[in-house]
């Protein structure tokens, strides 16, 4: 189930509210939540409901026994188990499939294809990324120390199953949400505030995200090497605009549901696209996942602490890893590696040159350069597909299909008021999003703008079958 549906937005989510809001007990309310976390899980695939229910019950128990131990050696042998269980879930469901592929690709170059592995794809679970995540997080904190194993399963049931940042985040960690699972205050404000945000992520995500995914969906499936210079840097802008307007929209609006029930969500983006260096596009992209990877894998990797080309290695590991958990495939490995190339080199002096550049504007240029060409390797579905967008990107050609084929003035006029308020116009004025996402709703202007934009983004919604969402495949 798509926030982004007419059974989310009049059927679920109002069902929600009326069971929620018909009693005052929190334990009821959570048991409500909980309830509705699972079965809007088990809207789309009932099965892998168990398998999420396998999860919140191996790390609630896995928990429970790391934090009634003694011994830090038998600790860390707990908590090491835990996370290769959990990693092996991931692994089972997410790269199976990738692993069965690379082997066969191996058999058929040096054997001839005289031996191939022949296998049933397994379908990946939603949101499983995110969970398992979220999942880790909590275990690994008991062991450190950073907070107290959850007793009650149904509290840690109902911070892995969280149906709001459940599919696309924010990445919660328990400790930031725990007091608030256990004693929380809904307000009318609140109320208020989270309805606002969810109408921009909505609209975020149905008036843009969908406008430019229709674009790009149909530029794919023209053959590629005949769509000419003009078309591909189209292509890639559109598409990074796109994943953008997709993401950012999902995250406000599970930043919005979560603020109606009394919770507060980090912030997950913070205009990346205004960024002058690589180092700071991942201060302001997936802000949660940066954080995650920061601190549970960079830093108990040493962090930047042992020297320059242990912080090259550690750098590379991470983004390694960071675009192996994006998908399994080639094309986001690539990507992963050549974020963590770009901040090697920034590392290496890039970047203090960019901070010494008075001409901001060229640090603008290059981080948006590197930014388009890597979402290049994301789309892509595979690595000679990058091979063949990119080369029609870097050397003129003519190409078969006129611009105008792919674009109207719709789709113009979305693009430019896209790059405007992805960045450009924050830069021009910093207080837009202080404003625009302050936390009282006293404004008819601001109830107004809300109602329209329920209001196009639901008429969206009945005329059109189309609504991808790119992050609902990790």
């Amino acid at each position: 189930m798509l926030f982004s549906s007419l059974v989310f937005l009049w059927y679920f989510l109002p069902a929600v509210f009326l069971l929620y809001f018909i009693t005052k007990n929190l334990h009821i309310r959570n048991g409500v939540l909980l309830a509705a976390s699972l079965f809007f899980y088990a809207w789309g695939e009932p099965k892998y409901v168990i398998l999420m229910l396998v999860s919140i019950g191996l790390n609630y128990f896995f928990g429970l026994w790391i934090g009634r131990m003694q011994s830090k050696h038998r600790m860390r042998l707990a908590v090491t188990t835990c996370v290769f269980l959990n990693l092996l879930l991931l692994g089972y469901f997410k790269y199976f499939n990738f692993a069965v592929e690379i082997a066969n690709s191996l058999l058929n170059r040096f054997a001839g294809g005289a031996h191939t592995l022949s296998f049933r794809e397994i379908a990946l679970p939603v949101g499983i990324s995110f969970y398992t995540f979220q999942a880790l997080s909590y275990v690994v904190d008991v062991y450190r120390g950073t907070i107290q194993a959850q007793k009650n399963i149904f509290h840690l049931a109902l911070y892995i199953s969280f149906f709001p940042q459940l599919i696309a985040g924010p990445i919660v960690k328990y400790h930031d949400v725990c007091e608030q699972i256990e004693n929380r205050q809904c307000t009318a404000e609140g109320m208020a505030y989270g309805i606002k945000r969810f109408s921009y992520g909505l609209a975020k995500k149905m008036l843009f995200a969908n406008t430019f995914a229709a674009t790009v969906d149909w530029m794919m499936e023209k053959p590629l090497a005949q769509l000419g210079t003009v078309n591909a840097w189209m292509l890639a802008v559109l598409y990074t605009l796109q994943i953008y307007f997709d993401f950012s929209g999902y995250s406000d609006m599970a930043i919005g549901l979560g603020k109606m029930f009394g919770f507060d969500f980090m912030e997950n983006f913070n205009y990346p696209y205004i960024s002058t260096s690589i180092r700071e596009f991942w201060r302001r992209w997936h802000i949660s996942l940066s954080t995650w990877f920061r601190e549970y894998l960079y830093i108990p990797l040493g962090g930047n602490r042992k020297g320059q080309v242990r912080t090259y290695v550690n750098l590379l590991i991470v983004f390694f890893a960071t675009g192996l958990w994006h998908g399994a495939g080639a094309t986001f490995i690539i990507w992963g590696l050549y974020h963590g190339l770009f901040l090697v080199v920034e590392r290496m002096g890039l970047g203090k040159l960019l901070e010494k550049n008075c001409f901001r504007g060229l640090n603008h240029i290059y981080t948006a350069l590197v930014v388009v060409v890597g979402w290049v390797f994301f789309r892509a579905d595979t690595l000679a597909d990058a091979k063949v967008i990119l080369h029609q990107m870097f050397t003129w050609e003519n190409g078969i299909y006129p611009a105008s084929l792919f674009v109207n003035r719709k789709v113009i006029f979305l693009a430019v008021l896209g790059v405007l308020l992805s960045g450009i116009v924050q830069s021009i004025c910093p207080k837009l999003r202080e404003h625009l996402y302050e936390k009282e709703v006293t404004k008819t202007v601001d109830i107004v703008i809300m109602a329209v934009l329920l209001f196009l983004c639901t008429m969206y919604l009945v005329s059109s079958t189309y609504n991808p969402f790119i992050y609902f495949r990790f």
